[in-house]
């Protein structure tokens, strides 16, 4: 299975800003700083995901 650099940017990118999120919304309000911090890691993991190449598969 061949999964793209974009498919796998998009899902860390989800993962990370879930992740970031949820530990935000624990008070039940998300203030400005935490709002930056969730849009940095969506950007963050995003980046370096992007920037890791893929495994190249042995040829059969």
């Amino acid at each position: 299975m061949r999964i793209g650099h974009i498919a796998k940017a998009i899902v860390s990118g989800i993962a990370a800003g879930a992740a970031a999120a949820g530990t935000a919304v624990q008070d039940g309000i998300v203030t400005g700083p935490e709002g930056l911090t969730i849009v940095l890691a969506v950007l963050a993991a995003l980046g370096i995901t992007w920037a890791v190449p893929n495994k190249q598969q042995p040829d059969a």
